[in-house]
């Protein structure tokens, strides 16, 4: 088994629950991890044999590009899209962060994160 990290994917989105947050926007970091079988492409060479962390980036982009009220569906989002698309995943863990949020005080960021292995 092996690892794949794709993190501090920056993209600009607008999520929100607010009415200013989804007219305004804001910038969001991704950070995502995947569990996959390496070995075959470790040996072999070929991108076709690993889950292409191009691929991975698109998809976060994409999915960030639709606008949602709350993080957590947007990272649902990113773990059913991969998992239905790239059938070498077996786990994924996707951490979606709003950075300076507007929550009334001096925050960096907010995080969600979810984790979710392949349904057998």
């Amino acid at each position: 088994m092996g690892v794949i990290k794709v993190e501090n994917i920056r993209v600009f989105a607008y999520h929100g629950c607010l009415r200013e947050e989804t007219a305004i926007g804001s910038d969001y970091r991704v950070d995502l991890e995947v569990k996959a079988d390496l070995k075959p492409s470790s040996k072999s060479d070929k991108l076709s044999d690993t889950v292409d962390y191009v691929f991975l980036n698109k998809v976060v982009r994409e999915e960030m590009a639709k606008p949602s009220k709350l993080l957590e569906t947007v990272a649902q989002r990113i773990i059913d899209k991969i998992f239905s698309e790239d059938k070498l995943v077996t786990k994924i863990t996707v951490a979606v962060s709003k950075i300076n949020p507007p929550i009334g005080g001096d925050v960096e960021m907010v995080t969600i994160k979810l984790s979710e292995k392949r349904k057998k």
